[in-house]
């Protein structure tokens, strides 16, 4: 699996923890649609994300920038990143 990773995601607002492969050619805002359709049928329709969702680094606490190649950023195998 060359082109993803293996991430933490953590979403708060489900109390949930998941480890998911992300596709490194893909652009965050994508990533973070993808995230919010799945996570929404997972849920059962309590995670309900919007275009204000975003990635967030959980040791630097910043916001990925949408616009952004998931290979332009730091985000590496074993990486910690929080929805919400």
């Amino acid at each position: 699996m060359k082109n993803k990773v293996l991430v933490e995601l953590i979403v708060p607002e489900a109390d949930e923890t998941f480890n998911v492969y992300l596709p490194i050619n893909r652009r965050i805002g994508n990533i973070i649609a993808l995230l919010n359709k799945s996570l929404f049928e997972y849920t059962n329709g309590a995670f309900i994300g919007n275009e204000n969702t975003l990635l967030y680094d959980v040791q630097k606490g910043e916001t990925y920038e949408i616009n952004k190649l998931l290979r332009e950023t730091d985000i590496r195998q074993g990486s910690k990143v929080i929805l919400m």
